[in-house]
């Protein structure tokens, strides 16, 4: 028996046997096993090759391998892409918007591993992007794909696509409640009591399969040295109007780049791509990689900070302001290393990068505050996760994604409410002058961007075979108006099709076209079809959109339009009365708050 056969039975057994939502969190516990397994192989793969590549580098003079690392690993990386992917994986985060706003939340299968095995490379040879796009991308398509395997609804597969994305991000940093807050807050459409139990089976799971890989440590060693008083409050909301203005600065900047880069060819991003990020590395060797090693130098206390200037030109610097303008410069630099990696030809996301300048950002703040002696000393360290979760709210318009990934990430949650204060006041910032997030804004621009727009979201779940009208009676041009007569006394319907003698569209009868003549038995033998015809408002293709098939209906006016294939092949009728029971039986059905 094949393979085929025994799962098209297995899938009966199922359908037959157990309920689809208790069998959506079977699912959705496979897909928490394997996300987090593939966070594991991904953070595995990045700290094995920069150990191998940096472990005997010196800490006190300039190291030449810098410049040559980065051009490696985005060449090889970009090759794999190029001639073994052959497709395009980069902006992680935009591929599952558009695939949940234009492919049915359907993700190619070979992005479960390409997307983990390219930003290995390009992250280990210190392309100064983050893993966790990749493996959001990664843990999407594990989801979607797990999804489609198993033969689930639409509604559901898209909810596995979410539950993919929460698992990485649970997997990778081990923050639950982070990873189920990324979903509602970057991804997916309003979700509802129904949608959040999947969604905490997927990130509970991957965060205990990555507890047993990896210990129950959290990601940052942190150790809150002095309590949050409140008059600290109004450098805290200082702080996040900060983080709000340098969010819409690796906004606008990476923005920039990317058209820049987009306009060149292949081999020309790759040169200044390559050439870009290895100068910048050399410079500041913080930029090397996801820069996490930074951040915890930061969160260390003491002077440990001084270690940042190690392998640099700065090394020897004795000033107390030499600090600040290293870590500033890295600031304004960062986003252009960011953008030539992905530019150049790397795989990568701003995950990393917007953490590694929150931090840096809070840093400077704290620092330089404290020694210019303005007002109460701030605890550098608690400032440095304050910055963090401030850029992340900015950046990816996600306060509460912020707020809590950095609490779960370091145990800090003795600062819930300054980070939340630093989260709300960046996003305020922010929003004022940029609508969408750096994932969701490359879509917009296009219009292609229908998650958190709940009339749009529901369109997405309506397909046009299920709504098609196939009983209406096709006409020929070459019958008589006699014979039309006949087809009419026979149906209730006012339109129909014309279709030749292979079955192209030629036009559509309107009942109240003929009604004048009809009543005229003299005509029946003189009039034919071909000569009361009309063309139709419009046709519809067979894949098309739902959101552009309303607009078609809106700007033609009609009632009825016909579908037909790419050949011209008339398929049946489309009616705007179809549509909408269709949409209000979806909306009832994906919006209730009730389970059964």
């Amino acid at each position: 028996m094949k393979f085929s056969e025994i799962h098209d039975k297995l899938h009966q057994w199922r359908r037959t046997n157990i309920k689809e939502r208790h069998f959506l969190l079977f699912a959705c516990f496979i897909v928490g096993i394997l996300t987090a397994l593939a966070a594991y192989l991904l953070k595995l793969a990045v700290h094995s090759i920069k150990l191998f590549l940096t472990n005997n580098f010196s800490q006190t003079d300039a190291n030449y391998l810098y410049l040559v690392y980065p051009i490696v690993g985005i060449l090889v990386a970009g090759l794999f892409v190029k001639y073994w992917v052959k497709d395009d994986i980069s902006h992680g985060v935009t591929k599952i918007l558009y695939a949940i706003s234009q492919r049915k939340s359907r993700i190619k299968p070979h992005n479960m591993y390409s997307s983990l095995i390219a930003s290995s490379i390009t992250i280990g040879f210190g392309g100064s992007v983050g893993a966790e796009a990749p493996i959001v991308l990664t843990g999407s398509a594990i989801g979607s794909n797990v999804g489609r395997f198993f033969k689930l609804d639409q509604r559901n597969l898209m909810l596995l696509v979410g539950c993919g994305s929460a698992g990485a991000i649970a997997g990778i940093f081990k923050a639950p409640i982070a990873g189920i807050l990324f979903v509602i807050e970057v991804l997916l459409l309003d979700l509802t009591l129904s949608s959040i139990l999947p969604l905490l089976v997927t990130a509970v799971t991957a965060t205990t399969i990555s507890y047993i890989l990896t210990g129950t440590d959290a990601m940052f060693a942190y150790s809150q040295v002095e309590a949050f008083t409140l008059e600290r409050i109004p450098y805290v909301i200082l702080l996040g109007i900060i983080c709000g203005f340098l969010s819409l600065y690796v906004t606008r900047t990476m923005s920039w780049s990317e058209d820049l880069y987009s306009k060149l060819k292949p081999w020309k991003r790759f040169v200044l791509g390559g050439i870009t990020l290895s100068v910048l590395i050399f410079m500041f060797p913080p930029l090397f990689g996801e820069g996490y090693d930074s951040i915890e130098t930061l969160l260390a206390g003491g002077n440990k900070f001084h270690e940042l200037l190690n392998e640099s030109f700065f090394y020897n610097t004795q000033s107390r302001w030499g600090i600040v303008v290293f870590l500033g410069l890295i600031l304004v630099f960062k986003t252009f290393a960011t953008s030539a990696t992905n530019g150049g030809g790397g795989t990568g996301g701003v995950f990393a990068p917007t953490l590694f300048m929150g931090c840096i950002l809070g840093f400077i703040y704290s620092y330089s505050m404290n020694e210019l002696g303005f007002g109460t000393y701030l605890p550098q360290e608690n400032f440095a996760l304050m910055g963090m979760a401030g850029v992340m709210a900015g950046v990816m318009h996600a306060p509460l994604t912020g707020t809590f990934l950095i609490a779960e990430l370091t145990g800090g949650y003795e600062l819930f409410l300054p980070l939340m204060i630093v989260s709300i006041c960046s996003y305020v910032v922010i929003l004022v002058f940029e609508k969408h997030n750096i994932y969701a804004m490359r879509l917009a621009k296009s219009g292609e961007l229908i998650t958190h727009h709940k009339d749009k979201a529901v369109l997405t779940f309506l397909k046009i075979e299920d709504m098609l009208e196939t009983d209406i009676p096709v006409v020929h041009p070459e019958m008589t108006l006699g014979d039309m007569v006949k087809v009419i006394s026979n149906s209730n319907r006012n339109i129909f099709p014309v279709v030749n003698n292979n079955g192209v569209l030629q036009g559509l009868v309107m009942l109240n076209d003929i009604r004048n003549i009809m009543f005229r038995p003299e005509l029946y033998d003189t009039f034919k079809v071909k000569k009361f015809m009309v063309g139709a408002p419009a046709e519809i293709k067979i894949d098309t959109p739902m959101e552009k098939v309303m607009n078609t209906f809106e700007d033609t006016k009609a009632w009825n339009l016909p579908v037909v294939d790419y050949n011209g092949i008339y398929k049946g009728i489309l009616s705007q009365s179809s549509v909408f029971n269709y949409y209000r039986d979806v909306l009832v059905e994906t919006f209730s708050d009730e389970e059964g």
